[in-house]
Order: C-alpha cells, then structure tokens, then sequence
C-alpha cells in the first residue's frame, strides 16, 4: 500500500481534490477537533458530487461511541479509536476495498 499524506488542516474540499487527483482506493480521514459529524460527512459528499463515491472512507481520532452510528449512515465504512494497532485497519482495508490492491 502507497500513503499520501495530505497534511493538517485540510478542508474536505482539499482532501477530495487531492483523493481524486491521485486516483486513490482509500480516504482515511483523522481529527482531533470535535468536528467530524460535520467534516466526516463533508468528504462524502463532495466525493459522490464528483463521481469519485467508490473510494472507500474510514476515520479515526477521539469520537465520542455515540458519534459513530451517524458517521456511517453518511457513508463513513468505519471509525477507528485510539490505539487502534496498525493491523487492524489494514485488515479492514482488504477486506473492503472495492478495487483489487495490486
């Protein structure tokens, strides 16, 4: 697997823009602010706006248990607490991952 990192503080316009640009598989989107029932969604729908919604999306970061059931009815596949080990997320990358990795 290839990561591209995109940096702190990027709009959901900026993450889209750039998912779309290198032809990714993958969005994992991280935050610490507090503003993912917000940004989460955000992505997602910029990413269907743009005809690019077969990206798989997840996140991570401090996110409240009671947060996650509406992160993945917008679309979000999964969230990922901290101290979550590596393998997992990984794991769940293959196993939902709508292209073939090569």
């Amino acid at each position: 697997m290839e990561v591209i990192y995109t940096g702190l503080r990027q709009t959901p316009e900026q993450i889209v823009s750039a998912a779309i640009q290198e032809d990714v598989d993958v969005v994992a989107l991280s935050i610490l602010s507090g503003a993912h029932n917000h940004l989460f969604p955000r992505v997602v729908e910029l990413l269907k706006e743009r005809g690019a919604d077969d990206m798989l999306v997840f996140g991570g970061g401090v996110i409240p248990e009671e947060d996650i059931p509406f992160l993945k009815s917008k679309g979000i596949a999964e969230i990922f607490g901290p101290g979550t080990p590596t393998s997992k997320t990984v794991d769940f990358i293959r196993a939902n991952i709508k292209r073939p990795l090569n």
